[in-house]
């Protein structure tokens, strides 16, 4: 029988979902793709079920692909799976800790990890010493939750950072102001970590003037080589938010690398198009090694109970 893959995605026709269910079901799972805003938890005194239009859930392993907007809901239904013993490429504690920048960047920073001078501001009028504490303008104003570039700005003024200070206030965000390193200007490297490993690595290029290198504004792409240090550097930023896959976010400074940030489910469309690597491969090795590792963990336990079993008996025999 073979063992029951679950990936959690809204988008079946995204290119990164059907990539992992192309290649998860060549390495011999049983896949189904279910979208998370269908699923049903039902919490009882035996730790609760998830049920999908009304039947119950039943799988080995969950590779969630949840969406930005959706992250509460994708979490707590990653949690339930979590609390049956189901292996999950990417802990409900890690998609939490990386979807919110300004945790990931304390997490980070505890860990040793370097990333560019940050501050959170709770009121606008604190904006122009948080400017001047990241080394002035030009700096970064970005909100803490947010992905694929938007809520990023670039404020080459005083007065232009405290209004978009005061704006994302007044719409409830949590705003960051962050150092500006000029010499990535309009250019990032994304490295893919696999299960503590850096499968590749790209470096994402802004189109004209923008500023934001991300490939869904238009950036460009290329594989790029990188040191084992800024491997070190990467697998570590992954490893500090509990994350198997990961796309790590590496701005390249006069002081050396900087993590910008981590991403829990990183699109696979543009680093298999400039690499040539299959990830979705690499991916599906890994989530196999994970599931046979578990069972012999389980024969293990057997083993160890039948022996203490036979001790037992043994000792009341005597």
């Amino acid at each position: 029988m073979k063992p029951r893959l679950v990936i959690l995605s809204r988008g079946p026709e995204l290119y990164s979902t059907k990539r992992l269910l192309e290649e998860t079901e060549k390495a011999g799972w049983d896949v189904k793709i279910i979208d998370p805003l269908s699923l049903t938890i039902v919490i009882d005194k035996d730790g609760g079920k998830i049920f999908h239009r009304g039947w119950p859930v039943e799988c080995e392993a969950v590779l969630p692909r949840i969406g930005y907007s959706i992250t509460r809901r994708g979490v707590a239904i990653v949690r339930q799976f979590e609390s049956r013993g189901v292996i999950i490429l990417n802990s409900s504690n890690g998609i939490m800790s990386s979807r919110d920048k300004l945790v990931a960047c304390q997490m980070m920073s505890d860990n040793s990890v370097p990333v560019p001078i940050t501050a959170h501001v709770g009121s606008w009028k604190d904006t122009v010493r948080a400017v001047s504490r990241v080394g002035g303008t030009p700096c970064v104003i970005k909100s803490t939750e947010g992905t694929h570039g938007y809520g990023v700005f670039l404020a080459k003024t005083d007065q232009q950072a405290r209004q978009l200070v005061y704006q994302m206030l007044e719409r409830n965000m949590r705003p960051l102001v962050q150092e500006y390193i000029k010499e990535s200007h309009g250019q990032d490297i994304r490295v893919l970590v696999v299960g503590g490993k850096v499968i590749a690595s790209m470096k994402r290029k802004a189109n004209g003037i923008e500023f934001r290198s991300n490939f869904h504004l238009g950036g460009s792409v290329e594989d790029v080589l990188i040191s084992e240090e800024q491997k070190i550097i990467a697998c570590l930023a992954a490893k500090t938010l509990g994350l198997d896959i990961a796309g790590v976010d590496m701005l390249i400074s006069e002081r050396g690398a900087l993590i910008l940030e981590v991403n829990s489910s990183p699109g696979l469309e543009g680093i298999e198009s400039s690499t040539g690597i299959n990830i979705a491969e690499k991916v599906a090795e890994y989530l196999t090694f994970r599931y046979h590792d578990s069972l012999e963990v389980e024969i293990e336990d057997e083993s160890e109970e039948i022996t203490d079993s036979n001790s037992h008996k043994i000792t009341s025999d005597s």
